[in-house]
């Protein structure tokens, strides 16, 4: 029998939905289950701080849990070592990209490029953001955050594309060897098209955080009234 893999996509901050999940999941699997987290923890919602020290506790601890890196995560940790210019550093904290958000999650209200708002970061979080993997694999499933670049094989998939790709990914129907589990776009429930599903349903706005469990290639929508096939 195939280990169930419980799915969770982009949390951007809001630890009381991720604990609300990861409930669920203990609910379903025990708390020996087996969970993939896709990336993008922090900016936008109020606490990224606490999302980010849930899953430094949890593996710590021994779960059986695999944290990925999104783009959202690496532009965290190029700000705090110094990698970001100071245009984007300004890009980061405007608008909605929710980089004051996580920096307010810390304590820091008022940042500037050249401040110390660096040194409230604890060590652990930085240590945790910079040895993020890209990706995880099973015999079937190829899981990372943003998705791939169509035609190029998964062991030759770059960083940029697994964080921040779109287009032409979304609408490429061809097989990619193994079903891609991503997030990074959001789409108003989670969608299976065969090839790739997609499960960032905007946690990041407002809305519930999603939980998928996948047994091979079938796949679940774990609803608060039980799983949900989730199919083409």
């Amino acid at each position: 029998m195939t280990e169930p893999i419980y799915v969770i996509p982009d949390i951007h901050g809001y630890r009381t939905e991720l604990d609300r999940v990861l409930d669920r999941v203990a609910q379903n699997g025990g708390e020996d289950a087996r969970i993939v987290f896709l990336g993008d923890y922090t900016d936008r919602g109020p606490d990224s701080r606490g999302v980010l020290q849930t899953l430094i506790d949890g593996i710590a601890a021994g779960r059986n849990w695999t944290a990925l890196r999104g783009n959202h995560d690496q532009m965290f940790l190029d700000a705090l070592e110094g990698r970001m210019e100071p245009e984007r550093f300004q890009w980061w904290m405007q608008g909605n990209l929710g980089g004051r958000e996580t920096l307010a999650s810390y304590g820091e209200y008022k940042p500037t490029y050249e401040g110390d708002w660096r040194e409230k970061i604890p060590g652990l979080h930085r240590q945790f953001l910079s040895t993020l993997p890209y990706t995880h694999e099973t015999d079937d499933l190829f899981l990372c955050h943003a998705g791939i670049s169509p035609g190029t094989p998964l062991e030759r998939q770059v960083p940029e594309d697994l964080m921040w790709i779109r287009e032409p990914f979304l609408y490429d129907t061809r097989d990619h060897g193994k079903l891609v589990v991503h997030g990074h776009t959001p789409v108003n429930a989670p969608e299976h098209h065969g090839n790739r599903v997609a499960l960032d349903c905007g946690t990041g706005w407002g809305r519930p955080l999603q939980l998928a469990v996948f047994e091979g290639r079938d796949a679940w929508v774990l609803a608060e009234d039980g799983p949900v096939p989730l199919v083409p």
